[in-house]
C-alpha cells in the first residue's frame, strides 16, 4: 500500500501572478527602489565607483593636509599634474580624505558611472512603459 499523498492544489499559480501586468509593474517598483535610493546617498555612490575605479584613499593626517583639503572643491573631480604625471582628485571634506588615480582609474571611473546612469535610465523607461500600458487597454486587443 502506498501512503504518499498527493498535494492539492487550489491555484496552479500564485495570484499576484495571475495579472502579468501587476506583476511587472511590481517587478520594475522593487527594482527602480532597490538600484535608484535615496538622493542623499549619491555622494557614497560617487565613492564606491571611485573605489572600484582603483582610486586610492589618503586620509589627511597632518594639519597641513587638513589645511589643503579646505581649499579643494568639495566632492568635485579635478585634474592635476604631479611629478610629471596627470592624476585625478576628489576631496571629501567630511570624511577628511581625497581619493587619487591616475589617468586609467579615471578612465575606468567614467565608465562605471556611464554603465550606473544607463542602468537608471532603463529603470526609469521600463517605470514609464509599465505605467503607460494599461493605458492601451482602452483599445482592446490588437
Amino acid at each position: 500500500m502506498n501512503y504518499l499523498r498527493k498535494s492539492v492544489f487550489i491555484c496552479d499559480w500564485p495570484l499576484f501572478l495571475v495579472n502579468s501586468r501587476a506583476f511587472a509593474v511590481a517587478i520594475v517598483l522593487l527594482i527602480a527602489d532597490a538600484m535608484v535610493g535615496c538622493a542623499g546617498h549619491s555622494t557614497q555612490r560617487t565613492e564606491d565607483l571611485l573605489s572600484a575605479a582603483g582610486f586610492y584613499v589618503v586620509i589627511a593626517s597632518t594639519p597641513q593636509q587638513l589645511q589643503h583639503l579646505a581649499t579643494l572643491p568639495p566632492y568635485k573631480m579635478i585634474k592635476i599634474q604631479r611629478n610629471g604625471k596627470v592624476r585625478y582628485v576628489y576631496a571629501d571634506p567630511a570624511q577628511k580624505l581625497i581619493y587619487a588615480g591616475g589617468v586609467f582609474a579615471y578612465q575606468r571611473y567614467k565608465d562605471l558611472r556611464l554603465t550606473k546612469n544607463l542602468a537608471e535610465q532603463d529603470i526609469q523607461d521600463a517605470e514609464f512603459n509599465a505605467q503607460r500600458a494599461a493605458e492601451w487597454d482602452v483599445w482592446g486587443p490588437f
